[in-house]
Parts: structure tokens; C-alpha cells; sequence
């Protein structure tokens, strides 16, 4: 399972949160109304919908609104329906807007992964060992992890000498990556937006 949508799934533990992948963006998008069933207990959750958005717009907080993306989910009855999504991004500035004590346990790991981010900047080798700890977390050993630190050193020393070179667009260092990992494996890599530029 992708780690993000492991993520996002976990933290709503037995509640189901319908989600599709949009493989052109390089994004999971995330039920509206399930997360709205999920952190209240409100007995029509289109309502609740309306209700928060204009309230948030009311407050000037339209964001919500404007990245809501309507995309075809299966409903309970089988069928495919347009249903209101919104990316990781949204999901989570969702759930920072409904207010009530479902919704506080998420506000508070928000609020914790905020405050560790800040540490992170003024000290950075705790977002290296935290990388270390996920690695191992998921089972990989010290000597692979080693050589992923090591090769994130050495990609970024070549995107800067690439940089120097005269390249700026993401697409032209998805081609140069694209090619490194053809002279190796023998394979295309799958790069987000890749294929729109070749």
C-alpha cells in the first residue's frame, strides 16, 4: 500500500475513507463526506458540507472550496458517483476545520508534526535520524539505508552540477533521471509529468 494513503487511512482507523489515485497529478484524493462521517456526528453530511464551506468562505478561508475536485467514487449500492475529494493537502485542512472532539486527536498529531518539523529546521540531523528510524521501521537494514542517504547525497550533488549546467525545469531533470535509469536497468522510470514533455 503507498505509504500516503497507509497514512491517511490509519489515522481514521475502522472508519472507511473512499479514496482514488490521480496518476496525472501524482496524488490520492480523499472522500469529502467520509471524513465528514468520520469526525462528527452530524445525521446529514452534505448539509454539514454546505455548511462549513460557506462558513469558510464567510471567513475568507475559501481554499477548500476552490481545490475541491469532483471525482467518481463507488457508493454503498455499488454505483459510481461524482463525490466532492480533496488531495492530502485539503483532507488535512479539513479536518483542522471541524470543530468537536472527533476531530481533536487529529488536530493534536497536526499540531505535533508541525512542532517536529520546526525542530527539524533549526536542527536537521533529527530529520536524518527520523529518516532512520522510519527505514528501519519498515524493515529495511543499516547497510541499505546507508546507501539511500548516500545516493540522496549524490543525486543532490548532480542536480546541482546539472543546475550549473543551465538546467531549471522539472521536466529536464526527469529526462536526465529517466535516462540514468535506462543506461542501468533497461527500464522507462515512471516520472510525475514526464511523459507530457517527451
Amino acid at each position: 500500500m503507498n505509504n500516503k494513503l497507509e497514512t491517511i487511512s490509519n489515522l481514521f482507523e475502522d472508519k472507511e475513507i473512499r479514496s482514488i489515485w490521480d496518476s496525472e497529478k501524482g496524488e490520492y484524493y480523499f472522500s469529502v463526506v467520509d471524513v465528514v462521517s468520520a469526525l462528527t456526528d452530524s445525521s446529514n453530511l452534505r448539509n454539514y458540507w454546505n455548511m462549513l464551506q460557506s462558513r469558510l468562505n464567510e471567513e475568507e478561508q475559501s481554499e477548500l472550496s476552490t481545490k475541491c475536485v469532483q471525482l467518481k467514487l463507488q457508493a454503498k449500492d455499488g454505483k459510481f458517483r461524482s463525490t466532492d475529494t480533496l488531495d492530502t493537502k485539503g483532507i488535512l485542512r479539513l479536518i483542522e476545520s471541524i470543530p468537536g472532539p472527533k476531530a481533536e486527536p487529529f488536530k493534536l498529531w497536526l499540531a505535533n508534526l508541525g512542532s517536529e518539523r520546526i525542530d527539524e529546521v533549526s536542527d536537521p540531523e533529527i530529520a536524518v535520524n527520523r529518516a532512520v528510524e522510519y527505514y528501519r521501521k519498515r524493515g529495511y537494514g543499516d547497510k541499505w539505508i546507508k546507501v539511500r542517504l548516500t545516493g540522496i547525497v549524490d543525486r543532490f550533488k548532480l542536480t546541482d552540477v546539472w543546475k550549473e549546467s543551465g538546467i531549471t525545469k522539472d521536466y529536464e531533470y526527469g529526462i536526465l533521471t529517466n535516462e540514468i535509469y535506462k543506461s542501468w536497468s533497461g527500464m522507462k522510470a515512471s516520472l510525475k509529468g514526464l511523459e507530457k514533455n517527451l
